[in-house]
C-alpha cells in the first residue's frame, strides 16, 4: 500500500493516503503551465462512520507563493464512509511552476454528531527535467 499512497496521515482513525502524477500530456511548460492528478483514499478506520463536509487546500508553487482553496465535499460528493469501508477520488492541480507542493484538511462530522478536521498529508509536485 506505501508504495501506491507514499503520502500518508491519520486522524482520529481517518487514513489519508495520497499518490501524485505528472500529465506531461495535460502541460505545457512552453507557456508556464503544469499539471499533476491525485488520487486520494480515505479510509475510516474508526469506530463510527463519518461524512466529509468540506475541503481545505494550501497549493504552494515553486518560488512559494501559495493558494486557499475551499469548498463544499470532493469532485461533488460529500461521502458517507462507514468503519472499515474507503473512499477514493482522482483530481487535479496546475502550477505556473514546475515544482510545489499540495497540503490540507478535510472537515468531518462521525454519526455522533462531533465535528473534526482530518489531515490531508503535505505532497510534493515535481515535473521531471525535461529530457529526463
Amino acid at each position: 500500500m506505501k508504495a501506491l499512497f507514499p503520502n500518508v496521515a491519520e486522524t482520529r482513525g481517518i487514513t489519508v493516503r495520497v499518490s501524485v502524477s505528472y500529465l506531461p500530456d495535460q502541460s505545457e511548460p512552453q507557456r508556464g503551465r503544469w499539471f499533476w492528478s491525485y488520487h486520494v483514499r480515505l479510509e475510516n478506520d474508526g469506530p463510527q462512520a463519518v461524512q466529509l463536509l468540506s475541503r481545505r487546500w494550501i497549493i504552494t508553487d515553486g518560488r512559494g507563493a501559495t493558494h486557499s482553496v475551499e469548498g463544499e465535499g470532493v469532485v461533488g460528493e460529500q461521502p458517507m464512509i462507514a468503519p472499515g469501508a474507503s473512499f477514493d477520488y482522482v483530481s487535479g492541480c496546475p502550477l505556473a511552476t514546475p515544482t510545489g507542493h499540495m497540503q490540507g484538511s478535510y472537515q468531518m462530522i462521525g454519526e455522533d454528531g462531533a465535528a473534526f478536521d482530518v489531515a490531508i498529508p503535505k505532497f510534493a509536485l515535481h515535473a521531471p527535467a525535461v529530457g529526463a
